[in-house]
């Protein structure tokens, strides 16, 4: 038996019923051909599920919820992940494996090698459709607390932030002495892990991030694409650290 999950971003509570907007509409009945009297699970990022039933209409549907469960626990670990913006498919692949593999945050940033260039319209309309792909991940994957999506900011920008914060910050690096699994114990069990985009991170900006407090760590003998560093660091730390290995 397959479970429908939807995101909404209304309040739920039991014994409600709310009424679905456009884009759970569309996903719903228009994609997975549901219907009235068809079992659906809601979620609004309180990190509980939903159980509701369907009532569809010509144009419309709603959902009468008929209870609430806890949602499945979320990693212990908790990842910001720092990514370097990169074209198209390969930006919406690392967000996407990065919020199956349980990442906490995600902060887009702009550096010197970036080749999207976000204008206020560009930008706006790159993070609706970010955040229409985090959303989804959470849907596939059962996630039932949605990670933070923040605005992109330019890489100084962010190493001002977080510069002298006492949080494990990675960021990774080919010439790194040290690979990812041989990090020691996370603080709090919490990191930041700075990723490049395509072409990666120069060596001005690497130094600029040891200033900061990042640790320069390996993946490996090869060099691996943007989105395929996020999806394996992730994987490596969550195995140690996190939820993966349970």
């Amino acid at each position: 038996m397959r479970i429908i999950r939807v995101f909404s971003d209304q309040t739920l509570q039991e014994g409600s019923t709310v009424t679905l907007g456009e884009r759970e509409y569309h996903h719903s009945i228009k994609v997975l051909r549901l219907r009235t009297g068809d079992a659906i699970t809601l979620f609004n990022g309180d990190g509980f599920d939903y159980q509701a039933v369907l009532t569809v209409l010509k144009r419309e549907a709603s959902a009468q919820i008929q209870s609430k469960r806890e949602g499945v626990k979320e990693s212990p670990l908790k990842v910001t992940l720092v990514q370097g913006v990169s074209r198209g498919e390969r930006m919406d692949f690392a967000l996407q494996k990065s919020v199956e593999l349980g990442v906490y945050r995600i902060q887009p940033v702009l550096t010197e090698r970036t080749v999207v260039k976000l204008d206020s319209k560009r930008r706006e309309n790159r993070m609706n459709h970010w955040r229409s792909i985090v959303i989804s991940a959470c849907e596939q994957s059962g996630r039932s607390v949605v990670p933070e999506l923040l605005e992109p900011v330019s890489l100084s920008e962010y190493l001002q932030q977080v510069s002298g914060s006492d949080t494990v910050k990675l960021v990774l690096s080919p010439t790194g002495e040290q690979s990812i699994s041989q990090c020691a114990e996370l603080a709090g069990l919490q990191a930041n892990v700075l990723i490049g985009p395509e072409g990666g991170l120069s060596d001005t900006e690497i130094e600029a991030a040891q200033k900061s407090g990042f640790v320069p760590v390996r993946m490996g003998p090869r060099v691996l694409r943007t989105e395929t560093a996020a999806l394996v660091a992730l994987s490596v730390l969550q195995d140690r650290f996190g939820d993966l290995s349970n």
